[in-house]
């Protein structure tokens, strides 16, 4: 069972950066189709980046299209996302799902992915 763990999570000043990151003990994430979530509270959980296993490139949510990358470290099989000028709108618990029959990526559709992180905790403040 593959089980997920996110971590670089913390408290930023808005306009901060962090990168968060997502492996899975005894397992490389290479050939899984990574995509991340981020749930703030009183609010349903919103897609904000992806990257699939090999075909097309990554995508991100329009929220944060430009201040979000998502990228592979193939050696290590982890998957990280990086996000620059951070908000205190971008506070919240992300999480990191994994699936490996997706041929591409998704952050529109949570229930593509089978496998899900518990989840790193963000917090944009001053």
């Amino acid at each position: 069972q593959l089980q997920l763990v996110e971590s670089g999570g913390g408290l930023v000043q808005p306009g901060g950066s962090l990168t968060l990151s997502c492996a899975a003990s005894g397992f490389t994430l290479n050939y899984y189709a990574i995509g991340w979530f981020r749930q703030a509270p009183g609010t349903e959980r919103e897609g904000v980046a992806c990257n699939g296993s090999s075909l097309g490139g990554p995508s991100y949510a329009d929220i944060v299209d430009g201040r979000f990358t998502v990228f592979r470290d193939r050696t290590k099989g982890k998957v990280y996302v990086q996000m620059n000028n951070l908000q205190p709108e971008d506070t919240a618990v992300y999480y990191c799902a994994g699936d490996l029959t997706l041929a591409g990526c998704t952050v529109s559709t949570a229930g593509a992915y089978a496998y899900w992180g518990q989840g790193t905790e963000v917090t944009v403040s001053s």
